[in-house]
């Protein structure tokens, strides 16, 4: 669950560069930052997402007993805790907190676009994926849960699996949609309402993110997956990673260089920037 593109800096501050400055993209790395300090803020952003994500889920399970209910409020927190995570840790490593969009950057650079390098992705998540299992431990911790107990929750079902391509399609589509058209201002509110509204549009409640599939292995609560089931939805979200970028390739199609007759009006009217 977070935001990417071509390379540069966080998502969430695109704003307020010059205008002959590099631009960032959704999870894009600010040139100056040292790796420690990204990697840090990978791990402890990822970790403090599933720590929302699975403490929220047990809080809801503690105060109710519908099931709709629990889902609302499981979704409501996640939607507020990403956004704010997002917006605070953007402008350190692009707030990826997911693997999934880190390597859909990784791939974006490789093609000529700007994103991570191979030595940064190797970093970003084994990071990921540490903060997200130290993220459900502590969940788990603060509600007085065992702190490692295997997740019970078997979602292997295949149309489980095809809403996690759907999730994750999803979100690479947004967050490097967002990258082609100059809106990373927008990835805070825009990443966070999308994940909430996903919880309830896809079968699967939008996982969209292996490192945190695999945390959520770690706690047999209300967001747990059983950990049989997570090598099923790491391989449809690395699936909707493909699928994503080939819709951002056909919708964000880039512009062909305008022609000395080309007509005014297209331009002035919002047109294809073809500079």
């Amino acid at each position: 669950m977070s935001v990417t593109e071509p390379v540069g800096v966080a998502p969430a501050v695109a704003t307020g560069t010059a205008t002959d400055a590099p631009r960032p993209v959704p999870g894009a790395t600010p040139p100056r930052t040292p790796l420690t300090a990204r990697a840090a803020a990978e791990l402890v952003g990822t970790a403090a997402l599933v720590a929302v994500v699975v403490g929220s889920g047990i809080q809801a399970t503690e105060l109710s007993q519908d099931v709709g209910l629990q889902l609302l409020a499981n979704s409501l927190a996640t939607v507020f805790g990403l956004g704010v995570l997002i917006a605070l840790l953007g402008p350190v490593s692009g707030a990826h907190f997911n693997p999934a969009v880190s390597l859909a950057e990784w791939w974006t650079a490789r093609r000529g676009g700007a994103g991570v390098t191979g030595r940064e992705l190797a970093v970003y998540v084994p990071s990921q994926i540490v903060g997200a299992i130290a993220g459900a431990i502590l969940a788990d911790a603060m509600f007085g849960e065992p702190l490692v107990k295997w997740s019970t929750h078997d979602r292997s079902a295949g149309n489980l699996l095809l809403g996690e391509v759907v999730a994750t399609a999803g979100l690479i589509l947004l967050i490097f949609g967002l990258a082609r058209t100059d809106r990373l201002r927008f990835a805070p509110v825009a990443v966070a309402s999308y994940i909430g509204a996903a919880y309830w549009f896809t079968s699967s409640t939008s996982f969209a993110n292996p490192a945190v599939t695999v945390g959520r292995a770690f706690t047999d609560t209300f967001a747990g997956i059983a950990p049989a089931s997570v090598p099923g939805f790491i391989g449809a979200q690395l699936a909707g990673v493909v699928v994503g970028l080939a819709l951002v390739a056909v919708i964000f199609m880039r512009g062909k260089t305008a022609t000395a007759g080309a007509p005014a009006p297209l331009r002035a009217l919002g047109g294809p920037d073809e500079s």
